[in-house]
């Protein structure tokens, strides 16, 4: 946060945007009977236009059709996206508000390695195997995160990483933060080459000391990311 982000309102260009990094929206809908395709296409064809990064995904099993994740700096184009969508005739029943966001954990790190943290270009070329999830860490008695030392709770997500670098080049993660704006501390994006690979990262890191015994994992949604001119017709 900059130094002085606590005590100004809006941008002078009306915008509501985080400090650094990016707003960032996950959309789960259904289809219902006024359902427009050409709407749907055009709603993400504009929010394209204006500078939002649209992500559409094709998702299986019962919760949802549609996935959308959409990032851009600005609060309020992601809610004109949203109504447009809605206008479409897709019904939103469940969504994720969250900000990108570098950890505390990485102070120290070069730039060029924090950088694609607070300002992701999605989605991963040749990556369409697709979920999302949101957890928070725990604070029950004799598990409580919070009350743990910052050196050790450094140490612990240091052991989380390394078993996740275990994937490059197969699992693309993006981690955003959603303390004070949705019931979860952190929302979970994953991209991967197949859907195991999405299957192996997370039952791998619930090893992690971090993972196993401290954290508290929510609702997961899986699908493929898929063209939104193919899945407007697909639906």
């Amino acid at each position: 946060m900059s130094e002085d982000a606590s005590v100004v309102g809006p941008a002078e260009d009306g915008t509501i945007s985080p400090s650094v990094g990016l707003s960032v929206i996950h959309l789960f809908a259904k289809p219902t009977l006024v359902y427009e395709a050409d709407e749907f296409i055009a709603a993400v064809k504009e929010a394209e236009a204006q500078g939002v990064q649209v992500v559409c995904i094709s998702m299986l099993g019962h919760k949802a059709d549609v996935a959308i994740m959409a990032l851009t700096k600005d609060w309020r184009l992601l809610r004109k996206f949203q109504t447009a969508l809605q206008h479409a005739g897709l019904d939103i029943i469940d969504s994720y508000v969250s900000m990108t966001e570098v950890s505390e954990y990485a102070v120290g790190m070069p730039e060029a390695m924090l950088t694609p943290r607070l300002y992701p270009q999605l989605p991963p070329e040749g990556k369409l195997a697709w979920c999302f999830y949101p957890m928070s860490k725990s604070r029950v008695k004799d598990a409580n995160w919070f009350t743990l030392p910052y050196d050790r709770r450094k140490e612990l997500m240091h052991e989380h990483g390394t078993s996740g670098r275990k994937f490059a080049g197969r699992v693309i993660q993006i981690v955003t933060g959603s303390t004070g704006v949705d019931d979860f501390e952190w929302g979970v994006t994953l991209f991967a080459n197949r859907p195991d690979d999405l299957k192996e990262v997370v039952y791998t890191m619930r090893f992690d000391e971090a993972s196993a015994v401290y954290a508290e994992f929510g609702t997961f949604y899986a699908g493929t990311v898929t063209d939104v001119s193919e899945l407007a017709q697909l639906i």
